[in-house]
């Protein structure tokens, strides 16, 4: 089973990516967690790109969606909503389909709490088609406190809501 982690910040230090590598040793077994650290190098999404020849990164970036079987957004609120360069990524995938029926769990860690940015991103993601599993998305501020020294989940509540939301996406996998 293999799931496409994405990080909507680019931040060398970011807290996101820190959750989905800590995420990564909590997944069910079979499940594998493959990163996509590449957002920021997207050109700037522009449909006249978009023809029979799209940019090199883009292709790269559907054909890795495109033979996944889930996908894990982890993403701060910038200005309550997607992080541009978050945003830029999807857009690039809106019109060829990698998306479509593809279930999506969204674990936002931004001090604020995410509540903002997890609803944008659960918009934009049903427009796209995608299969977002809310039930199975959390929200957790401050995961830079949460972590030890090794990058894991220190906190108990919040490893149990992580492994949680990856075996409810394990389950819609296996169940499609």
């Amino acid at each position: 089973m293999k799931i496409v982690a994405i990080s909507g910040s680019l931040r060398s230090g970011s807290s996101n990516a820190a959750l989905l590598r800590a995420g990564a040793a909590l997944a069910p077994e079979g499940m594998e967690l493959v990163f996509y650290e590449d957002v920021g190098s997207l050109p700037h999404f522009n449909p006249d790109l978009d023809g029979g020849d799209p940019p090199r990164t883009v292709r790269e970036f559907r054909a890795l969606l495109g033979a996944a079987d889930g996908v894990l957004i982890s993403s701060p609120e910038y200005a309550h909503g997607i992080p541009g360069s978050l945003k830029n990524a999807l857009d690039w995938v809106v019109s060829s389909g990698e998306l479509f029926g593809k279930p999506v769990v969204l674990v936002n860690a931004s001090p604020s709490g995410g509540e903002r940015v997890q609803a944008s991103l659960t918009q934009t993601l049903s427009v796209m088609d995608a299969q977002v599993l809310v039930e199975a998305s959390l929200r957790a501020p401050f995961v830079r406190k949460q972590l030890d020294s090794q990058g894991r989940i220190s906190d108990p509540h919040l490893a149990r809501a992580l492994r949680a939301s990856l075996e409810a996406l394990a389950s819609v996998i296996a169940a499609r």
